[in-house]
C-alpha cells in the first residue's frame, strides 16, 4: 500500500490524514463502502466531539482472555472508549446512523465501571474506603515531612550551612540543600550533589516518616491491584462486547477522521460507481502547490497521452490514478463534486524504470514483467509512463497496440503517456482508446499544463531542449540531423489522426442525426394511430346519429306506410355508400423485439411462429395473436415497477444466549432466531449456554451448529464463561 501511495506522490495526504485517527490503524475501512458514504453523510449533520486518543488494545484483550489483571491505566483506556459511546447516545440520530449506535447495547455494570476514575484515570474519591483513608493518610504524612524540614531550615545551629531556605525534591523525595561540613551539625543521608558542588541532604529525622510514607503508598497499591483485578474480573465476563466495542470504535474513528479532514481544505468525497463513468472535474492533485485544476473524462478504456515534454503528461497520469486510489477507499480530496469515478479491484502504476544490478533485469524486460501481471487482473485501472520505455518505438508500438487490445478484453482501464506518435496513430481508430494531448504555448514557448481531448500532441523536443538552455547552434544541427522528411513523415501522421478523428465524429453526428430522424418518424406514427382512432369515433357518431334520425323518421311516417318505406329506403342507399376510409399503414416486416399495437393495447414482440406471434405488452401480460392483427408502434413503454423485499433488522441485539431448561427442539427454534438476529446486527462472535446435564441438549446444539451455513467455527467457553456447558460461535 506504501508503495503505490508513494509513487503517485501521496504520502504526505496519507500522513496528514492518519494524524487525525484516535489511535495508529490501516487507512482501509472493511465493509460495504456504500453503507460507510450513508453513516459519513448522516454524521456531518452533528457537530461532535473527536474521539479521545486511544491505544491499541489487543494485547489487553488477549490479557483479559487468559485472565490476567489489568493495570489501572489499561482499564482506563477501554473506559474512554466506553465514555465516548455513552456520549454519543445522547444524541437524536436518525435513519442507519441511529440503527447503528442503537445497536451498541452497554451492559450496566460495564458502564458502572466508569463511574471509578477520574479523567486522569485515578480511582475516585467514595469508590472505596480503605483507598480513601490511606489517601488522606499520605497526604497527612507529606504536611509532617515539610513541617519537620522547615524546622530543620530554621534551626540557627544549621544556618550556616544552608544554601537557601527552600525544601527541594530531588529523586523523588523532599529535601535541603546544604555546604560541605553539615554533618557536624545534622545527621542526613546525602541523595544528589548539585552543579555548584553543594549536597541535597534527607535528614534522619525525616527518614522515619519517609519509611511511614513508603509503606503507606505500598498498601494503597495493593488496594489498587485489588480493584483492578476486580475490574479484570468483571471484563473477562464481558469479553466479547468488549471487543466488539474496540471494533466499533476504530470504524467510528474512520467516519470522524475523514469528516474532519474533508473541512481542511473544502474537500469532496467522491463515492465509486458501477455505470463506468469516469470524469475528473478540477481536480487538484495535493503534492503541488497552487496547482492547476484538471478537468478530463477518463470513460474509454484506454486513456493515451501524448504532446510536449514536461507538460504535465505525468502528472495527469497520476492525477488519475490518485483520485481513482482515495475515492476506493472513501477519502476526501480536492475535486468538483461533479467528479465521477469507477469502482475498481485493482490500482497498479507503472511508473519506475525497473533496471538494476540487483534485480537483474532490463527496462524493457521489466515492462513486460509489469504487463505479463495484467493478463490475471480483472477489474483493474493501470497507470504506465513512457510506454515504449528500453526498446524501439516502432516495434514496441507493433507490440503494444496487440497487448493493450487484449487487455481491453479483460475489463481493465489503462492510462498511458507517451512521446512516440505511431503507438497513438495505430491505437487511433480504436472507439475504446481517447487521444489527449498536453498543449505549448509556440509564441512564449513553454507548456500551457492544458490538455485536448480528441487528438496527438507534438513533443517539442527542440524547443524545450532551448528553453532549458541548450545552445542554438546544437539545436541547430540537430533539426539537419533530423532531417526534413522525419519532420514532414511526423506531419503526416498528426495529420493522419487528426483526419481520422474528425472523421469519426462526423459518423457519430451522422448517426445522431439519423436517431434523431427515426425519433421524429415514431411519433408521426403515433400521431397518425391517434388520427386513425379520431376517425373512427367520428364515423361512429354520425352512424348513431343517423340511425336515430331514421327511427324518428319512422315514427313520422308511420300514416303514409308505403310512401315512407319508399323514402327510407333511398336514405338508407345513400347512407352506405358514404365510407370512412382508415389510413392504412405500409405493409413492413415485423421482428422480435419491435414495438407494436394490438388492438388498444401496446407491447413489444417476444416471438413469431408462422402467422401468429406471442407479445408482452405495457402491462406485462403475454398474449399469442395473428401477425395481421399488429401493427407497428413507436411509443416508448413505460419503465415496469419492481418489487421489493426490505428485511427489518432487530432494533436491539444481544450477543449471548441462555438455553438453560429448555426441551431440545424449544431451545433449537431459539437458537435459531438468536443467530439470524445477531447475523443482522453485524455481531461476529456470540456466547450460547447449553449446560452439561444429560447430554442431549449439547448434542442438539452441536448438530445444528455443524449444519448452519453462516457459522464459521464454534469452540467450548473459557473456564469462566462456562466451560464445556457453554459454546463461543464465530459468525
Amino acid at each position: 500500500m506504501q508503495e503505490i501511495f508513494k509513487k503517485l506522490d501521496l504520502l504526505d495526504y496519507i500522513d496528514s490524514f492518519s494524524k487525525l485517527l484516535a489511535r495508529e490503524k490501516s487507512i482501509i475501512m472493511e465493509g460495504d463502502i456504500n453503507l460507510h458514504f450513508r453513516l459519513i453523510n448522516e454524521l456531518s449533520n452533528f457537530d461532535l466531539k473527536e474521539p479521545p486518543k486511544v491505544a491499541n488494545l489487543d494485547n489487553a484483550l488477549l490479557h483479559i482472555q487468559k485472565q490476567g489483571v489489568l493495570k489501572i491505566y489499561e482499564i482506563y483506556e477501554f473506559i474512554k472508549i466506553i465514555d465516548y459511546f455513552n456520549y454519543l447516545k445522547k444524541f437524536n440520530f436518525e435513519g442507519k446512523l441511529a440503527e447503528w449506535i442503537d445497536r451498541i447495547i452497554i451492559p450496566a455494570e460495564v458502564l458502572n465501571i466508569c463511574n471509578y476514575f477520574d479523567e486522569k484515570s485515578n480511582l475516585k474519591s467514595g469508590i472505596n474506603e480503605d483507598y480513601d483513608a490511606i489517601g488522606e493518610a499520605i497526604y497527612r504524612n507529606k504536611q509532617e515531612i515539610k513541617q519537620s524540614l522547615y524546622k530543620i531550615i530554621n534551626s540557627t545551629k544549621l544556618r550556616s550551612y544552608l544554601v537557601d531556605s527552600q525544601v527541594h525534591y530531588i529523586n523523588q523525595e523532599e529535601c535541603i540543600l546544604v555546604r560541605g561540613g553539615f554533618n557536624h551539625i545534622l545527621k542526613a543521608t546525602v541523595i544528589n550533589r548539585s552543579n555548584s558542588g553543594f549536597f541535597y541532604v534527607v535528614p534522619h529525622s525525616v527518614s522515619a516518616l519517609k519509611q511511614k510514607q513508603s509503606d503507606l503508598i505500598n498498601k494503597q497499591e495493593e488496594i489498587l491491584l485489588k480493584v483492578c483485578k476486580e475490574v479484570s474480573s468483571l471484563f473477562e465476563k464481558n469479553l466479547m462486547f468488549l471487543k466488539f466495542i474496540n471494533k466499533e470504535f476504530d470504524r467510528f474513528d474512520h467516519y470522524q477522521a475523514r469528516l474532519f479532514f474533508a473541512k481542511i481544505g473544502d474537500k469532496n468525497f467522491i463515492l465509486p460507481n458501477k455505470k463506468g463513468k469516469n470524469k475528473l472535474v478540477e481536480f487538484r492533485h495535493p503534492a503541488l502547490h497552487d496547482p492547476k485544476a484538471i478537468t478530463i473524462d477518463f470513460s474509454k478504456s484506454v486513456v493515451m497521452i501524448t504532446g510536449v515534454n514536461a507538460g504535465g503528461k505525468t502528472m495527469m497520469l497520476k492525477s488519475i490514478l490518485s483520485a481513482t486510489l482515495l475515492s476506493k477507499y472513501l477519502l476526501p480530496y480536492y475535486a468538483n463534486k461533479n467528479t465521477e469515478v469507477g469502482t475498481f479491484k485493482e490500482i497498479t502504476a507503472v511508473l519506475d524504470d525497473p533496471q538494476s544490478v540487483k534485480n537483474d533485469i532490463s527496462t524493457f524486460a521489466g515492462r513486460m514483467v509489469e504487463f505479463s501481471k495484467l493478463f490475471s487482473s480483472k477489474s483493474a485501472i493501470v497507470g504506465v509512463d513512457e510506454i515504449e520505455l528500453g526498446t524501439d518505438s516502432d516495434e514496441a508500438a507493433s507490440l503494444f497496440k496487440v497487448i493493450i487490445e487484449e487487455l481491453i478484453q479483460k475489463d481493465i482501464k489503462i492510462i498511458i503517456t507517451t512521446h512516440h506518435k505511431r503507438l497513438a496513430s495505430l491505437m487511433a481508430a480504436n472507439d475504446d482508446v481517447e487521444l489527449i494531448a498536453a498543449l505549448y504555448d509556440e509564441e512564449n514557448q513553454k507548456p500551457t499544463y492544458d490538455f485536448l481531448q480528441g487528438t496527438i500532441g507534438k513533443s517539442y523536443a527542440f524547443e524545450t531542449a532551448s528553453r532549458y538552455g541548450i545552445p542554438h547552434n546544437v539545436i541547430k544541427k540537430a533539426k539537419v540531423v533530423y532531417g526534413e522528411d522525419k519532420d514532414k513523415l511526423n506531419e503526416l501522421i498528426e495529420r493522419s489522426s487528426a483526419l481520422e478523428i474528425e472523421y469519426k465524429k462526423k459518423i457519430e453526428k451522422l448517426e445522431h442525426e439519423i436517431s434523431e430522424y427515426e425519433r421524429l418518424n415514431r411519433n408521426i406514427k403515433e400521431q397518425k394511430e391517434s388520427l386513425d382512432e379520431l376517425i373512427f369515433e367520428e364515423k361512429s357518431k354520425l352512424h348513431k346519429e343517423y340511425k336515430d334520425a331514421r327511427n324518428e323518421a319512422k315514427k313520422a311516417i308511420k300514416a303514409k306506410i308505403a310512401e315512407g318505406h319508399q323514402h327510407l329506403n333511398i336514405a338508407h342507399e345513400k347512407a352506405k355508400s358514404i365510407k370512412t376510409q382508415k389510413v392504412q399503414e405500409i405493409e413492413q416486416d415485423l421482428k422480435v423485439g419491435d414495438r407494436v399495437k394490438y388492438r388498444s393495447s401496446k407491447g413489444e414482440i417476444v416471438s413469431i411462429k408462422g402467422k401468429k406471434a406471442f407479445i408482452e405488452n405495457d402491462a406485462g401480460m403475454k398474449m399469442q395473436v395473428l401477425l395481421s392483427d399488429l401493427k407497428r408502434s413507436g411509443n416508448i413503454p413505460k419503465p415496469k415497477q419492481k418489487s421489493s423485499v426490505t428485511v427489518q433488522k432487530p432494533s436491539t441485539g444481544h450477543v449471548k444466549l441462555d438455553l438453560h431448561g429448555q426441551r431440545a427442539d424449544e431451545a433449537i427454534e431459539n437458537l435459531d432466531k438468536f443467530i439470524s438476529d445477531a447475523l443482522i446486527a453485524g455481531f461476529d462472535e456470540v456466547l450460547v449456554y447449553h449446560g452439561i446435564g444429560t447430554g442431549k441438549l449439547s448434542f442438539a446444539v452441536k448438530q445444528f451448529l455443524d449444519k448452519h451455513p453462516k457459522i464459521k467455527r464454534y469452540t467450548d467457553a473459557h473456564p469462566s464463561q462456562g466451560g464445556f456447558g457453554a459454546k463461543v460461535i464465530q459468525l
